[in-house]
This record gives C-alpha cells, structure tokens and sequence, in this order.
C-alpha cells in the first residue's frame, strides 16, 4: 500500500525478522495497556466515539491531536498489547505492518489518536488477519519509534512475534 517511507519499512521489518522476542520466556513478558504509553503526568485517555465524521470529510490525520510525549520505560523489552488492526502493508494475503489503535474506528473512520497512543507493528510472518479493525493481541519487541503515514503519526513500534486474535 505504500503507506510509509521505504527505508523504515525495511528498518522494521528486519527487526520483525530478526525473531529477537522469540527468545523471551513468558515471564520476561511485561502486559501493557494503553494508559501505560502515555507520560506519568498525562492521565487522560484521548478519543471519544461521539463525533464520527462522514467518510468525505477532510483528511483525519490533519485532525490528530498533539501528544504530550512518549515513554521509555518498555525500550527494548518483550511486551504484549492488544487493540485492533489498521492494515499497512500485505504479503500475499497476510498483513506484514499494521497500526495497532486502541479503539474501533481510529485513523480512519475517525481521527487518530496522539502518537503516544498508536503503534507501529511488523511482522515477518504474514499475519492472516480476518478484516479491518480486527482484535489482536500482539507480543514482541517494543520501542519508541516516529514513524509517519499517511494516516497518522505514530509514537512507538513494535516487532511482532506473535499475533492472536484477541480473547477477554
């Protein structure tokens, strides 16, 4: 799809390929949740459903709010988050990059949230997913990475060796 620049998607995807979180045990996986990306003194989660735009509207990513910051405390640390799948890119049938967002609609029904709560995901395993906003749950290297798309700007990557449909 051409979403984001050649040299990072080549950047991130080797990472995706390099298999480093496979040498993680499950206890050196570290749960996130969403409120856990942003800053220590941003208590506030970003996005209410309320004002879906109709689909010609101007672009939403003009309509991404500032973020108040990124955090490092999961910087090269195996962590495992779930949200839902706006594909980027495909090999065959199988998504190879994805923006994983923390509610239903992000980045492209409505605006995107703020960098500090998008992630940039690659896998080198094509990921078979069963459509748009798919519920995943994803495990693998985390980091804080500035990406930019076409759909938003993204605060953090993460190189996914696992990714499961996402079960409560």
């Amino acid at each position: 799809m051409g979403l984001i620049r050649p040299d990072r998607r080549a950047v991130l995807l080797g990472l995706a390929a390099t298999g480093l979180a496979g040498r993680a045990s499950a206890e050196d996986v570290t749960d996130l949740d969403w409120r856990d990306l942003l800053p220590a003194d941003d208590q506030s989660l970003p996005g209410s459903l309320a004002g879906l735009l109709p689909h010609d509207e101007s672009s939403l990513a003009a309509r991404q709010p500032m973020s108040t910051g990124m955090r490092t405390d999961w910087n090269g640390q195996i962590v495992r988050l779930s949200g839902f799948i706006v594909p980027i890119d495909y090999k065959g049938t199988g998504v190879t990059a994805f923006i994983l967002v923390p509610y239903v609609g992000a980045c492209v029904h409505v605006p995107p949230p703020p960098a500090n709560q998008l992630v940039f995901v690659t896998t080198g395993t094509p990921y078979e997913s069963a459509g748009l906003f798919e519920a995943v749950t994803v495990t693998g290297m985390f980091g804080t990475a500035s990406t930019s798309t076409q759909l938003a700007e993204i605060g953090y990557a993460l190189s996914a060796e696992d990714i499961r449909p996402y079960r409560a």
